[in-house]
């Protein structure tokens, strides 16, 4: 990853032109749609993302907003809301990613997505959202309807079946329905071993267990249960051949402090330290 202070940033138009006037005649045409390039938008999201220069994705994404908006683009909205909710989420500013989240569900309806894999991705989204603000009882109705699109419409391997299957199952602790929980992680298990480098996702997956044991049943009762989980998952994590890349460094991080939790404190050491190496210390 490059160091953001070593080279200046490539500037486009968002970095140095205003959005659309409002007073503008065309701006009052609300039948006309001029619909923003998503794709590019969110190309150039990733540079900003890949700099962890969040001011500039927050500043990208809130230009596009406007863009979109002006330009009567719902669809355009509605995955600038995606995105906002988001990175408001990966910042911990509630109630921003919350709002999005809400206007993301709103929009399935306006642009006439609803039953559709995007529509279950957004979904699946907004109920992340919820969770990760401890409302996990209000985020289990998008992660249900976001369930039966995705088994509806997606292969059953599907790697996006297993991700859903993971953070539901997340909420699901939180809310102490164990069982549920554990089937779901059973399932996401069943997908990701079957995917190719997908060793670092189980890895995540049997940590998610561990964490499932101990608030199932208390560290002490389930201790066997959780060495296991931590055992295979620091062999999945040390798989031969396995790519060293920015996907292995993200996972090593999100890893390494729940072996540090359960006193496996040489393996969170390993993790850490690799993924330093991996990102050269340009963080």
């Amino acid at each position: 990853m490059k160091d953001k202070d070593s080279i200046a940033p490539e500037m486009d138009v968002t970095d140095y032109t205003d959005p659309q006037c409002p007073f503008c005649t065309d701006a009052y045409k609300t039948d006309v749609v001029k619909p923003i390039d998503v794709r590019r938008v969110i190309e150039k999201l990733d540079e900003h993302l890949a700099r962890n220069d969040y001011a500039a994705a927050e500043r990208h994404l809130k230009y596009w907003e406007a863009e979109a908006r002006q330009g009567n683009d719902k669809r355009g909205e509605f995955s600038l809301a995606e995105e906002l909710m988001g990175l408001y989420r990966k910042l911990g500013r509630k109630e921003e990613a919350i709002s999005y989240a809400e206007k993301a569900v709103h929009y399935i309806d306006l642009t006439e997505i609803a039953g559709s894999v995007g529509a279950a991705t957004a979904l699946l989204n907004a109920a992340t959202v919820y969770k990760a603000f401890g409302m996990a009882e209000r985020s289990v109705p998008l992660f249900t309807e976001a369930q039966k699109i995705y088994e509806e419409k997606l292969p059953a391997g599907d790697s996006r079946l297993a991700g859903l299957y993971n953070n539901f199952a997340l909420a699901l602790t939180d809310l102490a329905r164990y069982d549920e929980a554990r089937a779901l992680y059973e399932k996401a298990l069943a997908i990701i071993s079957k995917t190719e480098d997908g060793e670092p996702e189980q890895a995540i997956t049997e940590l998610n267990l561990a964490s499932l044991a101990e608030a199932q049943y208390g560290l002490e009762e389930a201790e066997k249960e959780i060495e296991e989980h931590l055992d295979r998952a620091e062999k999945l994590l040390k798989t031969p051949g396995l790519a060293r890349n920015g996907n292995y460094a993200f996972v090593a991080e999100k890893c390494a402090p729940v072996f540090g939790y359960y006193g496996w404190f040489g393996v969170e050491a390993e993790l850490k330290a690799e993924a330093e190496r991996i990102y050269g210390g340009n963080r």
